[in-house]
């Protein structure tokens, strides 16, 4: 198997009316197409060097939102995380803030699947908002994405399986995919995967060449709706290889999650 109205909290909530992973068939970028989006590194055990590895969506200046799988396991600690802000280019530039901890979704559990893959962080170091860094608008629980709407990764991972991760940010569109179609797809697989109903599969069904991609683990998939406003509505999660022409790559519905984000990220 290869992140409305809540003002007070500054986290915006928009409407729209319409393994862990991997950013495959897409082109380089710029993080002011993107301020929202942020490197998240880890330090090395071994090496003590740090190395972009996910990434993350900013939620306010001391939250942002990722993928819980970027934020566990028996090596992981609070220490061995920070986030790079306000760059276009992996590991170098911006602005750097260290982890102070993070909060797995409580329904998330590695071994038994990907649902709830998400986890709100909170930051040691206030981030500050520059034309670079810029706050996220999140899907409001209301919101359902039909088939086929052309939706966005963004990324600095590998631009193909088990490939080398790029230098410079990504981005790539695709198209959302009947939740029922992809579900019994990925339940041929052996074992069978359960695509359930919290997660949003994405990509060129029957034709792939476009996916995320090992390192894109926690970043973004936005839609831009009519007026231009650019929405996170998933987060990067998991799929089998990239930007395979069968299997397409799943990612967290942030819709489902909305409310358990405005009350974390407090």
């Amino acid at each position: 198997m290869a992140s409305r109205v809540i003002l007070s909290l500054a986290l915006l909530v928009a409407a729209t009316a319409a393994s862990p992973n991997r950013i495959v068939g897409g082109n380089p970028t710029t993080v002011q197409e993107y301020p929202w989006i942020v490197q998240s590194e880890t330090m090395g055990i071994f090496t003590g060097v740090w190395s972009q590895s996910c990434a993350a969506n900013v939620l306010t200046t001391r939250y942002v939102v990722t993928a819980a799988h970027c934020y566990e396991g028996l090596l992981y600690e609070p220490n061995l995380r920070r986030i790079r802000a306000g760059s276009t280019y992996r590991n170098t530039g911006g602005v750097i803030s260290h982890v102070e901890t993070a909060i797995n979704h409580p329904t998330y559990r590695h071994l038994s699947g990907y649902d709830g893959d998400i986890s709100v962080v909170r930051l040691v170091e206030s981030l500050v908002y520059t034309p670079v860094v810029q706050q996220s608008t999140i899907a409001s629980p209301e919101t359902v994405l039909p088939p086929n709407l052309p939706v966005i990764h963004a990324g600095w991972g590998t631009t193909s399986f088990h490939g080398s991760s790029s230098n410079v940010l990504q981005d790539v569109t695709i198209y959302t995919i009947d939740h029922q179609i992809c579900a019994e797809r990925y339940r041929t697989l052996v074992p069978p995967q359960d695509v359930t109903e919290n997660m949003i599969c994405a990509g060129l069904l029957d034709v792939g060449g476009r996916d995320a991609c090992q390192g894109d683990s926690g970043g973004p998939l936005y839609y831009k709706d009519v007026t231009g406003l650019t929405i996170l509505v998933g987060i990067v999660s998991w799929g089998h290889g990239c930007a395979n022409e069968t299997y397409p790559g799943v990612s967290t519905n942030v819709a489902k999650y909305t409310e358990w984000i405005i009350q974390t990220a407090v």
